[in-house]
């Protein structure tokens, strides 16, 4: 009898990742999703086509043994995650309080049965402290008379999401709803720790007892660099990511940030350097990926969020300060993303707003949160006017 694996959230993350970890292993994938024509068309279907794409060409292969249900039946929704032999997320921040009743209805339902076994459940949200949070938020819609349940028989444990899946274009959506585009890389570190039954035998999970580390490279390596490629890729005029990083300057600018938070991360946790320049010069390669066409506008969005003062560009300084390592290139990519000014953006129009309003200073201490005596603070505002100038001369 196959497993079976039920995903909230039939995005993008959900059909062109884990749905792919889910069929190569030989789970049956239930989706569960409130997009009624996403729904139907996974029941009427029962497959759907994940199109891996790179430089070298398109492999496309089918997601097959799927179904959906829709997230709006909490009953039918939570009995389907009653008998799952595991699941996950990827819903994002605000969605996650909607799923979190049909969690604690799963949970009552399956430990009527005293000796059933653990429910563990894959937090996919590349959220910060995600394991405490989920647990806090189903324990609210739980009895007292769960709540040690929950605690001893339901894992939520923590990933990092690495794989790179543009927004599906509306021309790609119109040839087919359910259809996905991702680059090759698939693997999914997870903390081990987390689990509350067997580590599941699923295709690329990469369980790791220290994990923190895990969660500070993917933040401080592979978000800043993306970000700074984004940021210093729109001040050139470009418009993807594949054609920023191609810009000798660029991708100079970048591999340095990289580099530093790379020598805080040796210096923290004691990974090693050779290890973590191999994934800084992936990371940088994959970002090449001309088929994948992700847009600056995507990756660059929100920097109000990016900006803030434990994300991928203030919070990286803020590591390199720690382990008392220079943090000039990532200050530059910060200054970048101060002077992001897409119209189509209204976290940058926000950011642009201030600017206009209070200067440089007022986005370092509102949105960075920086005092102007701090290091971050005073290496940034440098940076901004070195890159606002040469803006202005070009």
């Amino acid at each position: 009898m196959k497993g079976q694996a039920v995903h909230f959230g039939a995005g993008s993350i959900g059909r062109g990742f884990l749905g792919q970890i889910y069929c190569e292993s030989g789970y049956h994938t239930t989706f569960i999703d409130v997009v009624p024509s996403v729904v139907n068309a996974l029941n009427e279907r029962g497959n759907y086509p994940l199109h891996i794409v790179s430089d070298t060409g398109m492999e496309t292969t089918h997601i097959t043994d799927v179904s959906a249900i829709s997230g709006t039946s909490l009953e039918d929704a939570a009995a389907a995650l009653a008998r799952a032999d595991i699941a996950s997320t990827a819903v994002g921040l605000h969605a996650l309080p909607h799923i979190a009743p049909v969690i604690a209805r799963a949970v009552a339902l399956r430990f009527e049965n005293k000796d059933a076994a653990s429910l563990d459940i894959l937090i996919c949200e590349n959220l910060k402290d995600g394991e405490a949070h989920v647990r806090g938020l189903v324990a609210g819609h739980l009895a007292p008379s769960l709540l040690e349940t929950l605690e001893t028989r339901v894992g939520f444990i923590e990933a990092s999401i690495g794989r790179m899946v543009p927004v599906i274009t509306p021309e790609q959506r119109a040839e087919d709803p359910l259809a996905v585009w991702v680059e090759p890389y698939c693997e999914l570190p997870v903390d081990a720790r987390g689990f509350r039954g067997p580590i599941p035998p699923l295709k690329n999970l990469k369980p790791s007892s220290d994990f923190g580390a895990y969660v500070e490279r993917k933040l401080f390596v592979h978000n800043l660099t993306h970000a700074a490629t984004a940021y210093l890729g729109h001040l050139r005029g470009y418009a993807y990511v594949y054609e920023a990083i191609r810009d000798d300057t660029v991708r100079a600018r970048v591999e340095a940030a990289g580099r530093e938070t790379c020598r805080a991360l040796v210096k923290k946790y004691g990974m090693d350097a050779a290890s973590l320049e191999v994934h800084l010069q992936d990371l940088i390669y994959r970002y090449h990926n001309r088929a994948l066409a992700d847009p600056i506008a995507r990756v660059g969005r929100d920097p109000v969020r990016k900006l803030g003062p434990e994300d991928r560009l203030v919070g990286a300084m803020g590591l390199c300060r720690s382990q008392n390592i220079a943090s000039h290139a990532v200050a530059t990519a910060a200054a970048a993303a101060i002077l992001y000014d897409n119209p189509g953006d209204e976290a940058a129009m926000q950011v642009q707003a201030l600017l206009r309003k209070g200067g440089v200073a007022a986005v370092l201490r509102e949105i960075c949160g920086l005092s102007p005596d701090s290091t971050a603070y005073i290496m940034i505002q440098r940076a901004f006017q070195a890159l606002r100038k040469n803006v202005k001369e070009s």
